[in-house]
């Protein structure tokens, strides 16, 4: 934990192969994955300077940790590095979290999932116009990050974006300004997260770059007042109340949850801002990070993209995209699912860490109990847990989306629809996938991120498929199993786990033959 990958291979020319370079950079588990466990047992301690860390290997040793929260919160002096506009729901404990996940619940609705399933199908039909008219794409990433940006800023704030590539410069849109700021600031937060946005603000020394992520601060900042403040005007003036359904954004719902809210039960201004943060940052983020292993890991398996675009055929038909509907759609593309679980399952994006606090705890691993002294950090072994042969199978390493499929039952009459019709999403063993958390701190977005994904992987590849671009001397073969290596060697934790350099592998899009 105190070193960084890059520098990984000249540490242990000095301290050779041993558990000090095995156990100590930054995201050693994505390539350790479940072997540690299988030496060393369920649950193994790593002993430093400054703290013990705990790391747990079984399901359900995991769900008995997420069940007893008191006993075991997550670490507030790692989750206050996401307070950059204010406390959130991610950053606080106790009574607080308790009164701010109330509020935040009614950010997440059936309303808002239908909005979040209609930009996402708008967003995703511009930007595969964008990428099918060029001979090759390196923007990939950069793009399914504005995709990504663009339905937030819709299901947050009611601003609708066009989707604009990466060499696309337009900013005719009068509230670019809003999305421009949140762009950069999502891209430096781990600058703000370490330094603050006042050091960013308030320094006038600062290089062009840095001044330039202040400016984007102060208006971010400014149009996230602006916007809260007309919400309340129309709150106070009845044109927004709990039955109006006609403005389905995170806003409204915070600001009526809020102001509607007993005395000391709301949130405060500043807490709103946090909140409205936090969302930006976990919902894009973590999105575009799965978003981009799947273009990836697709574009090295055509087999997986005729599987897709089987089902996209069934359940679709061709019908223009407008017309795709939330509610019967998207309940039937399991295999679109099927490919988001995998790819969390290898490379989750957001770990999940608790501790004991300032208490001593204690905890049953199979037939012995371990006492655990306060300030002990415990890791939800995300990588062992999620690759485990004896949850996953043989082929635990291999992406195979069809894992998350079940087999349409053999009583069922032979053909190809009946079987699609009857396919049902096999849900994992509780405690064995942890892609949103577990337990009641589950990550609240869930859904949210499952329509977003399951409607952009629906946009592109019904009608489009892709490849890698073969380079000078290479076969598609080998294109695919380069693209492969760069997802396997060149994935690491930076502020969540991703790919480093998917630019180093240019993808090339075709129109389908149907």
């Amino acid at each position: 934990m105190l070193i960084d990958k890059s520098v990984l291979r000249h540490v242990k020319r000095i301290f050779g192969e041993s558990s000090f370079t095995r156990y100590n950079w930054m995201g050693w588990e994505l390539h350790d994955r479940y072997y540690s466990h299988h030496e060393l047992g369920d649950a193994f301690m790593l002993v430093t300077p400054v703290r013990n860390w705990l790391y747990i290997g079984h399901p359900d040793i995991v769900m008995e940790i997420v069940r007893r929260r008191d006993d075991f919160p997550r670490c507030v002096e790692l989750t206050q590095v996401l307070d950059v506009f204010g406390p959130n729901v991610s950053s606080v404990e106790g009574r607080q979290w308790v009164q701010q996940r109330k509020i935040m619940a009614s950010c997440f609705n059936e309303r808002y999932n239908e909005v979040v399933w209609s930009e996402s199908i708008s967003q995703a039909t511009d930007m595969i116009r964008y990428w099918s008219s060029r001979p090759s794409v390196r923007s990939t990433a950069d793009d399914l990050r504005s995709l990504s940006l663009g339905v937030l800023s819709k299901a947050g704030f009611g601003k609708s974006f066009k989707f604009e590539g990466y060499d696309e410069t337009s900013h005719a849109d009068p509230a670019a300004s809003y999305k421009d700021s949140l762009q950069l600031i999502l891209k430096n937060c781990i600058l703000l997260m370490a330094m603050g946005p006042k050091f960013f603000t308030d320094t006038p020394w600062l290089p062009f770059k840095w001044r330039q992520l202040g400016e984007a601060v102060k208006a971010f900042q400014k149009s996230m007042t602006d916007m809260y403040e007309s919400e309340k005007r129309s709150i106070a003036e009845g044109k927004l109340d709990a039955d109006n359904n006609t403005r389905r954004t995170f806003l409204s719902s915070l600001a009526k949850a809020s102001l509607g809210a007993k005395e000391g039960e709301g949130l405060t201004e500043r807490e709103i801002y946090g909140n409205i943060f936090v969302i930006n940052f976990a919902g894009h983020d973590t999105s575009s990070h799965v978003f981009t292993f799947a273009v990836y890991y697709l574009a090295s398996n055509p087999d997986v993209q005729d599987w897709l675009s089987e089902e996209l055929w069934h359940v679709l038909g061709d019908r223009p995209p407008h017309e795709w509907n939330y509610t019967t759609d998207f309940p039937r593309l399991k295999r679109c699912l099927a490919v988001m679980y995998e790819c969390m399952r290898l490379f989750t994006p957001a770990p999940v860490t608790k501790w004991t606090h300032d208490k001593a705890q204690s905890l049953d691993i199979g037939d012995k109990t371990l006492f655990l002294p306060p300030n002990t950090m415990i890791c939800l072994a995300y990588s062992s847990l999620q690759t485990d042969p004896r949850w996953w199978g043989a082929d635990s390493l291999t992406w195979r989306p069809s894992r998350f499929i079940k087999k349409a039952d053999s009583s069922i009459p032979q053909g190809e629809k009946a079987e699609l019709d009857t396919e049902q999403f096999a849900q994992p063993r509780r405690g064995s996938f942890i892609g949103w958390s577990e337990g009641t701190r589950d990550c609240p977005g869930r859904k949210f991120s499952q329509v977003e994904f399951v409607a952009t992987i629906a946009s592109i590849f019904r009608d489009w498929r892709v490849n890698p671009a073969v380079f000078d001397g290479e076969t598609i073969e080998g294109a695919r199993k380069r693209v492969l290596d760069l997802i396997e060697k060149e994935s690491a934790m930076v502020l969540l786990i991703q790919m480093v350099h998917p630019e180093k592998a240019p993808l090339v899009w075709s129109k389908r033959e149907v």
